[in-house]
């Protein structure tokens, strides 16, 4: 993983698999600084914000930018989740990224930064990165070098519906996955859709395997299968064999194998609308919840994913992750200043005020009303354990595979043992 060739090769080929065109890769910043004869420096940002309110308030942040550096202009690309990975892996093989990009930071910054692509953010950003939360910063540190720079932090966890809920007779969200279970039964049982699941898009089901990994091996034990390329030891697998039973009660919405996360039919539209009463997604989820659906107001509450009975993880270590911002290698000052810009107290207060994004920065946590996202922030206050999104964390054929398996036992083509062999398979392949 540490040759840069190697690791061209591997997104050239993973780029290939997917079919993405290399038209796909014009117009990013690549070499140039993005100088006009003007004097004025266009810096090209890409990010995954593509609902509102987060577009909208992002577009707000760079005409603001604009208005504060005359001689700038920011060019904005928005994509969905999938497509933009896909795109990000054709342009890492061509070799030019954009002046900033989106990142979840782990194994497909790493490659990308063994690639000699990305810019190392240490020095430039000394003056404002040290004041930020250090958790949040974690993702993007790679050898004690900063390569990214975090304007969000949070978890994964069951949204859920207290109405439905209530008309279920669950009387308080699930500590335990027996009683997951059995709240998902007696939702069955009053005729209402127990959870809300993007099966089109595959990351969406991963999260189940990986919390159900961590609560039967530990939040350590993940990374440590992916070290020791082997993901077949017995709690894997029986993280399969209970999502397995959770599958088997069939508690997805119908048509779920063919519905997208954000879409007006999708998963976060389905628990927003009031057809179904969970979903297991990060801290964005009511925002996207209000935008692809009604919302559900007052009546949305969030609970950690349960603890499993007899494992060796517990309910305060925490899967998930947050966004950062990386910079193509040699990006201008330009793009240098919008990340601080980003990073100021002021964007993050009005980044918390207007999406209910988690802050990165100390002085704007006072900033959140919302008390699902209080709650959210207590959990990771709390945390005694975090790991990364899997499909990040790990080599991107890694992730992927984790993605696709995962989704095969969701879709009931493959076994929980098929699962724990598949990933290992790719994993030894990889490293």
């Amino acid at each position: 993983m540490g040759d840069p060739g190697l690791s061209r090769r591997g997104f050239l080929a993973a780029s290939a698999a997917a079919g993405v065109g290399m038209t796909a890769l014009s117009g990013c910043g690549g070499d140039s600084d993005g100088g006009s004869s003007d004097g004025t420096t266009t810096i090209e940002w890409w990010n995954i914000s593509t609902t509102e309110p987060t577009k909208g308030v992002w577009a707000a942040l760079a005409k603001k930018f604009e208005a504060q550096n005359p001689k700038v202009k920011v060019k904005i690309v928005q994509l969905e989740n999938d497509a933009y990975k896909s795109k990000m892996t054709a342009l890492t093989a061509s070799g030019k990224l954009p002046d900033i990009f989106h990142t979840w930071g782990g194994g497909v910054l790493k490659q990308q930064v063994d690639a000699g692509l990305v810019e190392d953010l240490t020095d430039r950003t000394k003056d404002f990165a040290e004041g930020l939360l250090p958790v949040a910063k974690e993702p993007y540190l790679l050898d004690e070098k900063v390569y990214g720079i975090p304007f969000d932090i949070g978890m994964i966890g069951f949204w859920y519906n207290k109405a439905l809920f209530k008309d279920a007779g669950v009387a308080e969200p699930p500590t335990t996955w027996g009683d997951f279970l059995d709240a998902v039964r007696k939702l069955k049982a009053k005729d209402i859709t127990p959870l809300a699941l993007a099966g089109k898009e595959k990351w969406p089901g991963m999260y189940y395997w990986a919390y159900l990994s961590m609560r039967t091996a530990g939040a350590s034990a993940l990374q440590k299968a992916y070290d020791d390329q082997d993901f077949t030891a017995d709690p894997f697998v029986q993280a399969g064999q209970h999502l397995q039973e959770l599958v088997d009660l069939q508690p997805f919405q119908k048509g779920f194998l063919g519905a997208a996360y954000s879409s007006p039919t999708g998963q976060a539209a389905t628990v927003g609308n009031g057809k179904a009463a969970m979903e297991l997604m990060g801290q964005w989820a009511p925002v996207v919840q209000a935008d692809a659906g009604k919302g559900l107001g007052d009546d949305l509450g969030f609970f950690p994913f349960p603890a499993v009975e007899g494992g060796k993880g517990t309910i305060t270590e925490v899967f998930g992750g947050g966004g950062g911002h990386a910079l193509r290698t040699g990006a201008p000052q330009a793009a240098v200043d919008f990340l601080k810009f980003f990073a100021s107290e002021a964007t993050d207060v009005e980044l918390v005020k207007k999406t209910s994004a988690l802050p990165v920065v100390p002085a704007a946590e006072s900033a959140i009303t919302d008390p699902n996202i209080k709650a959210v922030q207590a959990q990771l206050k709390a945390a005694t354990g975090f790991q990364l999104y899997l499909d990040q964390a790990y080599a991107p054929a890694v992730g992927q595979e984790v993605n696709d398996s995962v989704g095969a036992l969701i879709a009931g083509s493959k076994s929980p043992q098929q699962v724990a062999e598949s990933i290992t398979k790719i994993a030894k392949e990889e490293q």
